[in-house]
């Protein structure tokens, strides 16, 4: 049996990364997904066509995705044929994520609506056409689903972490310190622990 596993990064982010995990999955090929697009639309169009291709090479396909990375996974590909997904600090929630840095950047939803983008000093630019787009495309996710969550992410909450597991039986493990960017020797030994399990 011909299994695989992809590798979805972040933001800033690359492919490379999915080095790491060829040591916990040797019975596996492991591959980084090197996209391009930044976009929920966009990405909903290459994530899928990327995963039919590559499909058709393996009986068994799993997925490791990082921040937004799950994002444009539950986004695009929820329909596929994967046996599990692993979730490193998932953004599971667009809509709030976007509404929280609004708020931290003090734009109103109708300064955003006529202004359309707004680039803010954290180096985000809102989207008004981004907000609407999420707001008309609600996830539905049906993959098996682990997630790992540090309880210092400043990106999504624990609350909107355990709402979405709670609605598409995830189950979520809280590494406490935790940021949203797994990357320290302390966190990625409890990421491979994680994993391993």
């Amino acid at each position: 049996m011909k299994k695989v596993i992809v590798y979805i990064h972040g933001k800033g982010g690359n492919a490379q990364e999915a080095e790491h995990y060829k040591n916990l999955f040797r019975s596996c090929d492991v591959i980084g997904f090197d996209y391009r697009s930044s976009t929920p639309w966009d990405t909903k169009q290459e994530f899928s066509e990327y995963f039919d291709n590559m499909s058709k090479d393996y009986d068994s396909v799993s997925i490791i995705a990082n921040s937004i990375g799950a994002y444009f996974c539950i986004n695009a590909l929820s329909d596929k044929k994967i046996q599990k997904a692993y979730f490193i600090s998932p953004i599971v929630n667009m809509e709030q994520l976007i509404l929280d840095m609004m708020q931290w950047a003090n734009v109103t939803e109708s300064d955003l609506q006529s202004q359309k983008l707004i680039a803010t000093t954290f180096g985000e630019t809102l989207s008004w056409k981004y907000l609407v787009w999420v707001r008309n495309h609600p996830i539905n996710w049906k993959i098996p689903t682990k997630i790992l969550y540090g309880s210092k992410d400043h990106l999504q909450s624990i609350d909107t972490i355990k709402s979405f597991a709670k609605q598409f039986g995830a189950s979520v493990c809280v590494m406490e310190n935790g940021e949203h960017w797994f990357h320290t020797k302390e966190q990625m030994d409890f990421l491979d622990n994680w994993i391993s399990r």
